[in-house]
């Protein structure tokens, strides 16, 4: 049950190509927003769409896989782990939360 503290599974979108940074030591990170959307009926019985936007980072040969495989649009299952972290931008403190990929599954159809 370790497993289930602190796991996210999701399926969902890209937003945008990902983005890929090599960092001197040969290490990739890969970097996207995914979309997940949610539909149900309001009160007076109208459809609302709900979009809920997620950041994606990846580590290492999943990262390459991302860059070479995944462009805006893809549909892709993910599984991974919450990260929340800070930073300070011209005095302010900004906090972003993060799901550090462990498995990924591309899902679209092969052409």
């Amino acid at each position: 049950m370790t497993t289930l503290k602190n796991s996210v599974q999701l399926i969902g979108r890209l937003g945008n190509d990902p983005q890929v940074r090599t960092f001197d030591s040969g290490k990739k990170m890969a970097t996207f927003s995914l979309a997940t959307n949610e539909t149900y009926l309001n009160a007076k019985g109208e459809k609302v769409e709900d979009t809920q936007w997620h950041n994606i980072v990846i580590w290492g040969k999943k990262a390459d896989i991302a860059e070479k495989y995944l462009k805006k649009g893809s549909e892709v299952a993910v599984q991974g782990k919450l990260i929340n972290r800070s930073y300070e931008s011209n005095g302010e403190k900004k906090y972003i939360t993060e799901i550090s990929l462990n498995e990924l599954l591309m899902m679209d159809k092969k052409a």
